[in-house]
């Protein structure tokens, strides 16, 4: 809960000579959340009661999300304060590292990782899984299309343009046309988006270009994780090492959430009904927190149920019903 932590956000404004936000979305196993545009009508909140300051501080923890709504939120607070910063307790990925991109410095503790920031398309459009349902889709990753032109290109040694139009047309099969031209404006968006967030941290063309090149596309995975070390020394990125305390401060403010989202506890709602029948559950998904507007939270309510269900033409069999009862926001002072 926040009373525990306010302490804990008041030593780290003193530290920072600085205003905190805190900002966590979840990665339960089978609760996970991400970054998106609900969010940010709560960040107006929270800097409104801060109000126009010289430094904000957000801390952030994160697997990513919505690449437009992390870029609305970065600006945002930047119309509240002229000093930005981001502190990674443990990870910032995709969209996460997109946001740091923003600050005018990044504090990382020695466990602290970015990551990649090629997107991801998902569009009613997009191919759907074998045997999931009508609505669960293949992401289609930017740079997994790259991939499949360039292993076409420089593995297959297919050069020509009749060769390359009939991959084409057979990517196409597989990927819908209109997705495809999704994928490319998105290229060209994540591009620009760091170019210009880069501009509060970064200004040398050349080492702005090596950046957002890694992390668009020479990382070679999504999945590629960016430490302390790397992120200072091989991308040239302004990061920060906090001391001792500052680190201690990090961490107790990170195993508070962790406990309070159950971030290491997967959300399977087997071994939570047990051998009950039924079992009412409240997961928090999500925190933003400030010392001036407490707690804004997304949870899931609901209930689990054994059920029989009846297979045609076979038996009986059991089965877990997961009927959700609320799933929004809900403020707390």
């Amino acid at each position: 809960m926040l009373a525990d932590r306010l302490d804990l956000y008041e030593k780290i404004e003193e530290k920072r000579n600085s205003k905190l936000l805190v900002y966590v979305t979840g990665d339960r196993q089978g609760m996970e959340t991400q970054i998106g545009n609900d969010a940010t009508d709560y960040f107006i909140e929270h800097l409104d009661k801060i109000g126009v300051v010289p430094k904000i501080t957000l801390l952030l923890h994160t697997n990513g999300g919505s690449t437009l709504a992390g870029w609305n939120i970065v600006n945002l607070i930047r119309q509240f304060c002229d000093d930005f910063e981001v502190i990674v307790p443990v990870k910032a990925r995709s969209t996460g590292t997109l946001m740091c991109l923003g600050a005018n410095r990044i504090i990382m503790t020695k466990q602290a990782t970015l990551g990649p920031i090629d997107p991801s398309v998902n569009t009613p459009l997009n191919p759907q899984i074998n045997g999931a349902g009508p609505d669960a889709r293949v992401p289609v990753s930017v740079e997994a299309i790259k991939g499949f032109l360039e292993l076409a290109k420089h593995e297959l040694g297919l050069n020509d343009q009749q060769s390359l139009a009939t991959v084409f047309n057979t990517l196409a099969d597989k990927v819908h046309p209109l997705v495809l031209g999704e994928v490319y404006r998105a290229i060209g968006q994540i591009r620009m988006l760091a170019e210009r967030l880069l501009e509060n941290q970064v200004t040398d063309l050349e080492k702005v270009e090596k950046i957002i090149s890694f992390l668009c596309s020479e990382s070679g995975s999504h999945d590629y994780t960016i430490n302390r070390r790397e992120a200072k020394d091989s991308l040239g990125l302004n990061v920060e090492k906090p001391d001792e305390e500052l680190y201690n401060l990090i961490n107790s403010t990170y195993n508070s959430i962790k406990q309070e989202l159950e971030l290491g506890n997967p959300f399977d709602p087997n071994i939570c009904l047990g051998v009950n029948a039924q079992y009412d559950y409240l997961a928090r998904r999500v925190l933003i927190e400030s010392i001036s507007g407490k707690t804004d939270a997304f949870i899931t309510e609901g209930v689990l149920r054994r059920i029989q269900v009846q297979i045609p033409n076979g038996p009986t069999q059991q089965a877990i019903n997961d009927q959700r009862k609320f799933e929004g926001w809900r403020h707390y002072e």
